[in-house]
């Protein structure tokens, strides 16, 4: 009892706050002002500094009838023929048909953080073979520039005539860091009772 006596006689000259409106207001004022900041800045995604792809880089031609193959060091030869036969499974495409070169350029930007933030390793992004563009097969010809200027693509190649043949790539992107912390998870507990 002696305890609580000696509390209360600390709190004795405390006056309580007088109730007021003004913190929480400019508060909220705030977080809407932070959020708006939010909102345009994932409309404006690809700025300059977050933009991956090369505008002034010159585009070299392919021809329409083009197979596109393409293969970082370090891919596995297996896992590069598993992805050329069409072997992974896939649950995103990306379609280009009757895109411009910049609002193409800008899908392909989105598609890949998309399938990277889903976790998505394949896709397949259908650009067309071109034989009615001029120059002929531009998109096709931006997609294989493109394509290796983006640090989380592997690997891509034409896909198989059911998929789109040369009008179409398989991508194979990087697994996700927090796919990779499991991995390193998976294998450190195999390492223990091994």
């Amino acid at each position: 009892m002696q305890d609580n006596d000696q509390f209360a006689d600390f709190f004795d000259d405390v006056t309580p706050l007088e109730p007021t409106d003004k913190v929480p207001t400019l508060h909220r004022q705030l977080a809407r002002e932070q959020a708006l900041i939010r909102q345009q800045a994932a409309a404006n995604s690809t700025s300059k500094d977050d933009d991956p792809i090369s505008e002034d880089q010159e585009i070299e031609l392919v021809d329409p009838m083009d197979m596109l193959s393409f293969q970082r060091p370090g891919v596995q030869h297996g896992v590069f023929r598993k992805l050329r036969l069409g072997h992974y499974d896939i649950h995103m495409t990306l379609d280009l048909h009757r895109h411009s070169v910049s609002d193409a350029r800008l899908a392909v930007i989105r598609f890949v953080r998309q399938c990277l933030k889903q976790g998505e390793r394949t896709a397949i992004i259908v650009h067309g073979i071109g034989h009615k563009s001029n120059p002929q097969a531009m998109l096709k010809s931006c997609i294989n520039s493109w394509l290796p200027q983006l640090p989380n693509v592997l690997a891509f190649h034409s896909c198989n005539k059911l998929d789109g043949g040369l009008g179409a790539v398989y991508v194979m992107l990087s697994k996700s860091e927090e796919a990779k912390q499991k991995n390193r998870e998976r294998f450190q507990q195999r390492r223990r009772f091994d």
